[in-house]
């Protein structure tokens, strides 16, 4: 009788053990969408080798209008989340109020800055990739005129646009950049049609590369930029594969690094709230050289791109920012 007390003793307390390693994790993305090949996609990603390789539960959702975002955190957090992770600057306010309600969960935004105890706020230094990105197109247009196309118009993407066009004139000060933006709701973020009108008018000014930082409707500035044989550069995943030959590169924000180490720190019980920056000196941001667009490069023309990243990360090229000169 005394053994049987031991073992079921035992095999409860392992049992117990079991499931509390179990770490769930809540995703919540934004209108974008998991499959908007940028932004979203990338965090996605993170979030799906966190479940592959570290064994966590993953559930996620995405946001259908802003009014929903509170409700889909503290949903998870109700369900006893062990951490709720928002993707974009829209979901500051509902992990602010949730995070007050729920002080035992674990909450995570990416470019967003909320200050609470159980909060990490996962910023990226965007200016610094869009420098590179701006440098790339220079090196390579023929009309001396390149194209920027943001999404929603927003402080954020205005630090994308003063980087890329600082990379222009570093390269060419003869250049002339031209700003368009798709919208000031998050409508902006998936319209592909409005986005391709834009590109065309702007390749109608003699734009011969178009770099976009506009979520899911970067497609149509492909597709446009594809139809008028133009380059095009992507933006936070690596976007060379969508239509080789005509991506030049991506600028390369690592959401999913952010989102995966995130994760992590909460499975390895070391989950630290505050701030957490990812700049070109630890490959938060960087340019995307691959199979896919290797051809569009000469040796020396990628010599070029990777010293001008090393001059930024010491310091000797002074990216500006927008948030610092607004």
């Amino acid at each position: 009788m005394a053994r049987n007390i031991l073992f079921i003793l035992f095999f409860g307390f392992f049992s117990t053990l079991q499931v509390s390693a179990t770490v769930k994790i809540g995703l919540v993305l934004d209108k974008g969408g998991k499959d908007d090949k940028s932004f979203n996609t990338s965090a996605y990603e993170g979030a799906k080798k966190a479940e592959k390789e570290l064994g966590i539960e993953l559930k996620y959702v995405e946001a259908t209008d802003s009014n929903s975002l509170e409700t889909l955190h503290r949903n998870f957090a109700q369900k006893k989340y062990d951490l709720v992770i928002g993707i974009g600057f829209a979901q500051i306010d509902a992990v602010k109020k949730v995070a007050v309600l729920f002080p035992q969960t674990h909450f995570a935004i990416v470019d967003g800055e909320v200050s609470a105890a159980n909060v990490r706020s996962l910023l990226f230094e965007e200016h610094e990739g869009s420098f590179l990105a701006g440098a790339a197109a220079a090196m390579k247009s023929k009309t001396g005129v390149v194209g920027f196309i943001g999404g929603m118009d927003i402080p954020l993407i205005r630090r994308f646009q003063k980087g890329y066009e600082a990379g222009v004139k570093y390269v060419n000060p003869k250049a002339t950049v031209i700003n368009n933006y798709v919208g000031v709701t998050g409508e902006a973020w998936n319209n592909p049609a409005k986005a391709k009108e834009m590109a065309l008018s702007q390749i109608g000014q003699k734009a011969d590369v178009i770099f976009h930082a506009a979520g899911a409707s970067g497609a149509g500035i492909f597709d446009a930029a594809a139809d008028k044989k133009i380059y095009a550069i992507g933006v936070d995943s690596n976007q060379n594969w969508i239509k080789p030959g005509v991506v030049l590169t991506s600028m390369l924000k690592r959401v999913d690094v952010a989102v995966f180490e995130t994760i992590k720190s909460v499975k390895d019980n070391k989950f630290q709230s505050g701030i957490i920056r990812f700049g070109l000196k630890d490959s938060g941001v960087d340019w995307a050289f691959d199979s896919f667009n290797e051809k569009l490069w000469s040796a020396p023309e990628k010599t070029k791109m990777e010293d001008i990243k090393k001059q930024i990360i010491s310091g000797k090229i002074k990216v500006p920012d927008y948030y610092k000169t607004k």
